[in-house]
Order: C-alpha cells, then structure tokens, then sequence
C-alpha cells in the first residue's frame, strides 16, 4: 500500500473578531492556531478586539489626501494603494494576506452578519488597488488574490433548522453570501463551506469538544477539501450585464444557489 503524500506546510492567517478573550470565539481561534501549528502550518493572527482595530474608513487612511480635495473613497484607497502610501495599519494587514496561502474568519454571527469590527476591517484592508479595481485581474475570476483558500468559521446563537433549507433565517449560504461570494470569490480567494456551531450561548464541554473534533477536520481538509463551485464571470455563464444566462442553471434551481455550478 502506497503511503499517502505529506501535506505541504502552508502560511494562514487568522482573523478574529470578538471582545471576550474567555470566549467560545477566542477558544477556536486558540484551538485553530495550536491544531494548525503542530500540522506543521505557519500561523499569523489578528485579534481585531485586542488590536483595537479601527473600523471606519475615512481621510486618515490616506494619510497623503489633502483636506482641501473631496474624498472620494475609491479613487483615494486606490492610489494610495499603488503608491505605497496606505496608513501602516491597514498596510500591515494587507502583507499578512499577501503572505497567507489561506485566511480564515473566525467571528459570531450578529444581527445575520459580522460584528462591525470585522467589517471594518473587511471595508479598510480591501482597497481598490488590492483587493479589486482596473488595475487588478476582473473579480469573480482568476482576482487579485486568487490561489488562497478561505474559510469562515461562526459561531450562532440560534438552532441549526432556523438556517435549514425552510428555516426561518434562511440558509446559512445565503446568509454568509456577502463574505463567501461578495469578498472571498470577488477577489478571488477560493472559499469552502464554512464551519458553524450553532447553539453558542450555552456550549456543554461534551458538545464543544465534539465541535473541536470537527473543526479539526475542517483545518485538516483547509487544501484538499472541494471549495464552493461559484461560477465565474469570464467562464460564459453571464451577459455582458452581468446576468446568469438563461438555461445553465440546474432544473429546480433558485436564488442565490443559482450563481454555484452543479456539481459532477
């Protein structure tokens, strides 16, 4: 019997984003650096909360934009991004995801989306320029930063059959779209199914060391597991408007899950 390849030792940077460090949210990241670190990965993390991160874009991003010219955001990130001139905080952020062959987003799902300080981060650290623009690869495509994986990983107050197919919030993909499709696949990153433990109020240590078990396996399968199969926008299933052509859908297909191709 052939004995299986050694998984090459990748770069991951985690992303963490909330302010208990007692918390469920702050056990996974610790769990997910230490599981990570003895499969022999190189591991960087940013504790958003412990970092202080701030979350608004404004002027100060910019540190050479000029009081007296209109800020206009994206036109400001992008050159500012071009020439190396992004205020250091955010420039920080941006080599880590430079250096990482995956990122992973650790947080608890508030009000059906990420808390704001991840957002923020989300919002500064993905400039025009970096993460998306003319002067980077089309989105939905090959992007800026593709050959990464990405991974979420939450934590939800509510049941699980609240986010089922007929449940109440919806499915969870469709929840987790704006991150999964709209910044992973957007600039290009390969995301997988994200990893959720519902129930997060009240976590039982039988049940949290059941969650660590399968979110190990998660980590384990970070670059060999199938990623969500988005279509993509250069690979003839949209117009020149950006619309899902009629027909290359799965019969039965509807809503969101429209934009993934059939598997097999």
């Amino acid at each position: 019997m052939t004995e299986a390849t050694p998984q090459q030792p990748k770069k991951i940077l985690v992303v963490s984003a909330h302010p208990e460090p007692r918390s469920l949210n702050a056990a996974m990241t610790t769990f997910a650096v230490e599981h990570l670190r003895a499969a022999g990965h190189e591991v960087r993390v940013s504790d958003l909360y412990a970092m202080k991160w701030k979350a608004t874009v404004d002027a100060d991003d910019f540190p050479h934009h000029t009081a007296d010219r209109r800020l206009e955001v994206m036109a400001a990130s992008e050159r500012a991004t071009l020439a190396g001139r992004l205020s250091p905080d955010i420039a920080a952020e941006q080599e880590k995801v430079r250096w990482s062959d995956a990122v992973i987003l650790q947080f608890p799902m508030w009000w059906f989306s990420v808390p704001a300080i991840l957002k923020g981060w989300i919002d500064r650290v993905f400039t025009a320029g970096f993460g998306y623009g003319p002067a980077v690869p089309p989105p939905y495509a090959e992007g800026p930063l593709a050959g990464r994986r990405a991974l979420v990983s939450v934590t939800i107050g509510a049941r699980e059959t609240g986010f089922s197919d007929r449940g109440i919030h919806g499915p969870l993909a469709d929840v987790l779209y704006p991150v999964q499709h709209g910044l992973f696949w957007f600039t290009g990153m390969a995301p997988l199914e994200p990893f959720a433990v519902y129930g997060a109020n009240d976590v039982p240590e039988e049940r949290y060391a059941a969650g660590k078990r399968a979110y190990g396996r998660r980590l384990d399968g970070l670059f060999t597991d199938e990623p969500v199969a988005f279509r993509t926008l250069v690979g003839g299933d949209y117009d020149h408007d950006m619309r899902l052509l009629p027909g290359v859908e799965a019969p039965g297909t509807s809503g969101l899950e429209l934009h993934v191709r059939p598997r097999g």
